[in-house]
């Protein structure tokens, strides 16, 4: 039996011993008890409410050097979730409170975490340093971190030491695994691409860029709409990266003439799935590769986040709960057309629907609705994929996009005999897109018996909140921008600055919309033949907010900056 000199942290059990808080007896039992569950004896006497925890943590702090932090004083939203791995976070319990330059300050209630602080060094590359704070605010601190940070967690919880066993399949063939595996000759290799995947998919990339040149190869990242470099592997490995990512989307990797797709599935912890979607395309110094990363997650993201204005947001839900008609979504490619059809249809998706998706290519995969991916190689094109919707007994329709005559008549044609029709067209706005229809050949009388709601969208940076701070542009400028003289003195503006926690400033992006319903006057100018600066026009006398009014409106909410809006509607 182990005497109370044996005990861990023997001078702080003495001086609780000698101050009265603990009997010798007691102290030897509970260091037994606290063996018996695998927890440290400091652990199991604040836990047990032994001994009070402020108590333990002055005399750990006194003992050790280390300075004492009351953690009820910091606010959670601040902490550098990321600059710390979930699973070490866990292992060790500590928890980063903020990272000053290459040094990350760690909450800890128990000198035993000492122990982890080179594994912390090693995988976060900072250099630790500790802060002592009670455990039970610690626990619940760590809890709702972990709680919050759920998903994240699935991916964090992949240390360094397994990314050589993540599971990883081509799309078109499950059964068929390309799981790397240490005995691979190429194993730093099959490393690499892993860790490349895994952090874009923990900082939110959508999409991956491999790009080779005649002296230098570069990796980089589309995060928020913006491309940031993130690698420059040695240029004479880029054959190998490139031939990895293709045997793992199954493509011929002797054909490096030629552009190949491919798919890629990524198998997490707890079944959690990834896809990418893989295109090669040789340009003069070797085979330039792009991947879409694919998360279903980020559908499911639900309407409030999406960034409709509260009137915008009820025209939308009113429009696609209509049994009939169609809602048609435009912007260019990357603003969130995809985002803003499925999470309709994910509003939509009940036992009572029998919903279907004709898409090129079905780019995230949901439960209980019927997609097809379009070939037009083996005829199966938009409106052969429409003919058959209509003889299966459609309620919801989702055409991926409107391109030519023959889709755009069966796709109105459907919306007005029943049917509810969601589609998208590449047009500026949403003006644009009924002269666009009529362009392609639709009959104006077609339009207007068909189309019940038109939404144009950008995407714009949202403004890290951590990090951001208040800003002054000259009021002449102001003025020129859109905003009102009166509005001013109550505007607060902001600009991006930058942390640990964000991208140059920024963190994620919101949906900046133009949601027209056609009404009576507005049908009766398609019907005469108006153009789209007249129905623009007659939009703006209904009140419609074109895109950049709605741009502005996100300003004065302080979500994002008046820079990031002009970049996404110059065009305006």
């Amino acid at each position: 039996m182990a005497n109370v000199k044996d005990l861990q942290f023997n001078n702080l059990i003495k001086n609780l011993i000698k101050e009265g808080f603990l009997t010798a007896t007691a102290a030897q039992k509970h260091y037994q008890d606290s063996q018996k569950k695998n927890i440290s004896l400091i652990n199991y006497l604040v836990t047990n409410k032994i001994v009070d925890s402020t108590i333990i943590a002055s005399k750990i702090s006194i003992e050790f050097g280390v300075p004492f932090f009351d953690l009820e004083a910091m606010d959670l939203k601040t902490v550098p979730k990321n600059a710390v791995n979930f699973a070490l976070i866990q292992k060790y319990r500590v928890l980063p409170l903020y990272v000053r330059g290459s040094t990350v300050f760690l909450a800890m209630s128990d000198p035993h975490s000492f122990q982890g602080f080179e594994e912390i060094k090693f995988s976060s590359r900072l250099n630790p340093e500790p802060i002592l704070v009670e455990e039970h605010k610690l626990a619940k601190a760590i809890e709702s971190i972990l709680d919050t940070a759920a998903d994240t967690t699935l991916i964090n919880d992949l240390l360094d030491s397994e990314l050589d066993y993540i599971d990883i399949s081509s799309y078109e063939d499950d059964d068929a695994k390309v799981v790397a595996t240490t005995v691979d000759e190429d194993a730093p290799i099959v490393r690499f691409v892993n860790k490349i995947l895994l952090d874009a998919i923990k900082i939110g990339v959508s999409d991956i860029h491999f790009e080779p040149y005649e002296k230098v190869f570069r990796i980089r990242y589309r995060i928020d709409g913006v491309l940031n470099q993130i690698a420059t592997p040695p240029a004479n490995i880029a054959n190998r990266l490139i031939s990895r990512i293709k045997v793992m989307s199954r493509m011929d990797i002797a054909e490096r003439r030629m552009p190949q797709d491919g798919r890629i599935k990524m198998i997490l912890p707890k079944n959690r799935a990834i896809d990418f979607r893989v295109n090669t395309c040789p340009t003069l110094f070797g085979e330039k590769v792009v991947l879409r990363i694919l998360d279903p997650m980020n559908t499911q993201l639900g309407i409030e986040k999406l960034g409709f204005e509260p009137h915008q947001k009820k025209l939308f839900v009113d429009a696609i709960h209509k049994p009939y008609g169609m809602v048609l979504v435009t912007g260019p490619t990357g603003s969130g057309k995809t985002m803003t059809l499925y999470t309709g249809l994910n509003i939509l998706n009940t036992d009572e629907r029998n919903i279907s998706t004709a898409e090129d290519p079905v780019e995230i995969t949901v439960e209980g609705i019927n997609q097809v991916n379009v070939n037009p190689k083996a005829g199966l094109s938009f409106a052969t994929a429409l003919r058959a919707f209509l003889r299966q007994d459609p309620d919801v329709i989702m055409v991926g996009e409107i391109r030519d005559l023959e889709t755009a008549e069966i796709a109105v044609k459907a919306a007005q005999t029943g049917h509810l029709v969601l589609s998208t067209l590449h047009t500026n706005d949403a003006p644009q897109t009924l002269n666009r229809l009529m362009q392609i050949g639709i009959e104006p009388f077609n339009i207007i018996s068909a189309v019940n709601l038109i939404l144009a969208q950008r995407l714009a940076r949202r403004l890290c909140e951590i990090c951001k701070i208040p800003t002054d542009y000259p009021e002449s400028f102001l003025l020129q921008s859109g905003f009102k003289k009166e509005e001013l003195g109550q505007l607060k503006f902001f600009k991006a600055v930058g942390c640990e926690t964000c991208s140059h400033g920024f963190k994620g992006r919101i949906g900046i919309y133009q949601v027209m319903a056609l009404s009576d006057k507005m049908r009766a100018l398609i019907l005469s033949g108006g153009n789209t600066i007249q129905l623009a026009e007659q939009a703006n006398a209904e009140g419609i907010n074109d895109l950049r009014a709605s741009g502005l409106n996100k300003v004065r909410m302080g979500l994002t900056t008046l820079e990031e809006i002009d970049r996404i509607t110059l065009e305006n």
